[in-house]
């Protein structure tokens, strides 16, 4: 039998979609953004992520983020592709046709089905066998309005053995820790919540897809590396840094934040498409004060 290894450790970025002011996809915007990702010292991209507003943009759309995401990396660094859904066959088929240049998969739970535990268990077993690939499982309760147990994400590690990590966004400490504790060898969790991915690390996750990684990616990533190499105090600094940033980050939703603080950095502009919105003009001048105070300390 195969030993499993995760190799999504460290600093992973849920990259956005930029888009023009007309709304159509920026691959320029998106050059800049994945450039200034790498070179910040983060570990891995993902790609058609939720920050990514995948879930509207068509299907030609979908394969030229890719493409463009695959070429401009130029091998840089592993990509992780996002392919999830509720329908698990239509899953299941999409993993048999995955691109050129992708090292592996981020799966949310199903999503307004509302499955069992039981259903949940299945669903990721018939992903894993569709797949060679490494797959991270996500679980995400505020988006998906059921949580994956402790439980069940241990007993699909278990059984799973192309399933090398979960990407816990749940924010329960406790069920985060008895993930960690009782994970089998080489399946980590990885933290889906910015400002908690400093206490997961102290409590053993492995590392983080971030949304606010790629505002500042050079201080979220050291903070990260700082975390899991067991230098505590730097690890705090870099993250009570950017602490009231993130938290402003998500205070109107994901990635209205994100974006209206990439405009000010001028990677792309803040557009996001129907049904999300732009941030409000009280946001959106927080958004600017924090990029000129987390310029200035840099």
């Amino acid at each position: 039998m195969t030993t499993r290894i995760n190799p999504f450790k460290g600093t992973g970025i849920a990259l956005v979609t930029p888009f023009t002011q007309e709304g159509i996809v920026d691959l320029a915007g998106l050059t800049v953004l994945i450039n200034r990702c790498i070179e910040g010292g983060v570990d891995f991209l993902v790609a058609l992520g939720t920050t990514a507003e995948t879930s509207t943009l068509s299907k030609d759309e979908k394969e030229a983020v890719v493409a463009h995401i695959v070429k401009t990396n130029a091998q840089r660094l592993p990509i992780v592709l996002g392919v999830g859904g509720n329908n698990t066959a239509e899953v299941c088929a999409a993993l048999r046709h995955i691109p050129e240049g992708i090292s592996g998969i981020l799966s949310v739970s199903p999503y307004y089905n509302k499955p069992s535990q039981e259903g949940i268990f299945q669903h990721f077993k018939a992903i894993s066998e569709a797949s060679a690939l490494p797959i991270i499982l996500y679980n995400v309760p505020g988006r998906t309005s059921s949580n994956v147990s402790a439980q069940t994400t241990l007993r699909i590690a278990s059984a799973c053995s192309n399933i090398v990590a979960t990407k816990e966004a749940s924010g329960n400490m406790e069920q985060i820790m008895e993930i960690i504790h009782g994970a089998p060898i080489g399946f980590d969790v990885l933290s889906g919540d910015d400002n908690l991915t400093l206490p997961m690390l102290a409590c053993g996750a492995q590392g983080v897809i971030s949304v606010s990684g790629q505002g500042f990616p050079s201080i979220f990533s050291k903070m990260v590396a700082q975390a899991m190499e067991g230098d505590m105090p730097a690890a705090r600094k870099n993250h009570y840094a950017l602490l009231r940033f993130t938290q402003d980050l998500f205070a109107e939703g994901n990635p209205g934040g994100i974006k209206a603080a990439l405009a000010h950095l001028g990677v792309c502009t803040s557009h996001v498409r129907l049904p999300l919105w732009k941030v409000s003009e009280a946001l959106d001048t927080k958004m600017a004060a924090h990029v000129q105070s987390l310029r200035s300390g840099i």
